[in-house]
């Protein structure tokens, strides 16, 4: 069966033991559409750990590493989630296209991403998807802009907000995703467009203060290197756009301190990061621009109580899993690389996040002449 199509899908999960992983083993758990997974990490004991305390009957676990043999594990399967570090997007892709898989990720942050859409061709060629991005940002965020622009015709200007609070913190490390990627993201100069033109600006720029609105209220911003300024420009044709982050000061400064160590501390702290509690709480703003009226998109996923997960992992979680319930009904029918703007309805993410804790609302003024 393709997945392109409709029917039951045999997922398999990369990078089982990480902080997203748990999130999306529930859900892929809880969906109909899914008929068994396989979670996979280069720790296989805590691949089987994550797989039994969130897969349920229908989960397996094995170690794998993406960059060897991955295509052997993924043979008989339908579809890949990629949860594992970007830096294996092109490998886990490669796999894919050996095994005749489809493939979603969370991002490549920008430069994997640009090498990614070079296996457009491949991809089309096997009549397979790799859907670019499909967490909550990217993902989520690309058809929040979507929305967006819908409702302005011609758009100006796009700037994306990504902010979070734990409302129940451990007292130790504890980062809202990948510390590795986190590190890259506060250290490698951040993309943003001017103009229509990729520009780069120093790494820590402030962002400013933005409120979020409740719960979280205001909170102070930095602009950080990320996948959507690769997208957002294709996609919108806008001359503006920018991403900014919200951290809390306190993991902002470990991750300065990481910064200028090695990479064995890096990897340490990974292993010794304590994962948030299950009582954060994620929000995603979408600020657009255009034709004398600007339009703001938010969405806030709180704490998911069915899964016992707070809404930081939930939030990136459950766009990538309703993207499978999506490719199941056959309401995906794109092959090739692509952006998750070109080929899923906004109306149909927001649909299936809506289950799982995410509320997305939206507002429109009209700007003074």
């Amino acid at each position: 069966m393709s997945a392109n199509g409709k029917g039951q899908l045999r997922v398999v999960v990369l990078g089982a033991a990480g902080t997203i992983a748990p999130a999306i083993l529930e859900d892929l758990a809880a969906s109909d559409e899914v008929v068994s997974v396989l979670a996979l990490d280069l720790d296989g004991e805590r691949a089987a750990a994550a797989a039994t305390a969130h897969g349920g009957e229908k989960a397996a676990a094995r170690a794998a590493d993406a960059r060897a043999g991955l295509a052997e594990q993924l043979a008989g399967h339908d579809v890949l989630i990629n949860t594992a570090s970007y830096r294996v997007n092109l490998d886990a892709m490669e796999a894919c296209l050996a095994a005749s898989c489809d493939y979603i990720d969370l991002g490549g942050l920008y430069h994997v991403t640009m090498e990614q859409l070079e296996l457009n061709d491949r991809f089309e060629h096997a009549g397979r998807l790799a859907l670019l991005g499909m967490g909550s940002s990217p993902g989520k965020t690309n058809l929040m802009a979507a929305r967006a622009v819908a409702e302005l015709g011609a758009v100006d200007s796009i700037d994306i907000v990504a902010g979070g609070h734990d409302f129940n913190p451990p007292g130790s490390f504890s980062p809202p995703y990948a510390v590795q990627t986190l590190i890259d993201e506060v250290t490698l100069k951040p993309v943003v467009l001017r103009d229509g033109r990729p520009t780069e600006i120093k790494p820590l720029t402030s962002g400013g203060t933005v409120d979020f609105g409740d719960p979280i209220g205001s909170a102070e911003t930095i602009y950080t290197l990320h996948y959507e300024l690769v997208s957002f420009g294709k996609s919108f044709d806008c001359a503006e756009c920018s991403f900014r982050l919200s951290l809390s000061p306190t993991i902002e400064k470990r991750l300065r301190e990481l910064a200028q160590g090695g990479l064995e501390d890096i990897a340490r702290a990974q292993r010794e990061a304590a994962p948030p509690s299950d009582e954060t709480v994620s929000i995603h703003l979408i600020e657009a621009r255009g034709g004398g009226r600007a339009v703001r998109v938010r969405s806030v996923t709180n704490p998911h109580v069915p899964f016992r997960l707070g809404g930081s992992v939930v939030s990136t979680a459950a766009p990538a899993v309703a993207a499978v319930r999506l490719l199941a009904r056959g309401r995906i029918d794109a092959i090739g690389a692509q952006f998750p703007e070109r080929c899923i309805a906004p109306e149909d993410l927001f649909a299936e996040v809506a289950t799982r804790s995410c509320e997305i609302s939206v507002q429109v003024e009209e700007l003074a002449a």
